[in-house]
């Protein structure tokens, strides 16, 4: 079992930045999938970015460009830098984990591990 720890989120005005971070309870394997998703109210959750088994990383048509997802292996941690925030990106973003053979992508399904999320609010 994986539990999953984000923190990093808060309140920014529009075209601003912030770091996420997202700490498992254990040391894990980096052939992990790992990945961030949000939702807003009234919404499904959806993928943002994620990087695969083999250390590919897929991005969300909406955030292309502007976040950048990455892990440190070292400190056993996964990253979502976020930069040119607009009041679209507000959310509960969570961080999300599955274990090797794992097929990865954006699809909530694909992952087993969840963490309980953290608030960003982008105000315009």
């Amino acid at each position: 079992q994986v539990q999953l720890v984000e923190s990093g989120g808060g309140s920014v005005q529009a075209g601003g930045s912030l770091r996420l971070s997202c700490t498992p309870s254990r040391l894990i394997n980096s052939r992990y999938c790992m990945g961030w998703f949000r939702q807003a109210p009234g919404r499904v959750r959806e993928g943002v970015a994620t990087v695969d088994t083999e250390g590919d990383t897929t991005y969300a048509d909406s955030v292309e460009g502007r976040f950048t997802i990455s892990k440190d292996n070292t400190k056993n941690t996964l990253y979502l830098q976020m930069t040119s925030l607009t009041p679209e990106d507000t959310g509960m973003y969570y961080c999300a984990a599955d274990e090797p053979y794992c097929s990865g992508g954006l699809r909530t399904v694909e992952y087993k591990y969840w963490g309980q999320g953290t608030q960003v609010t982008v105000s315009s």
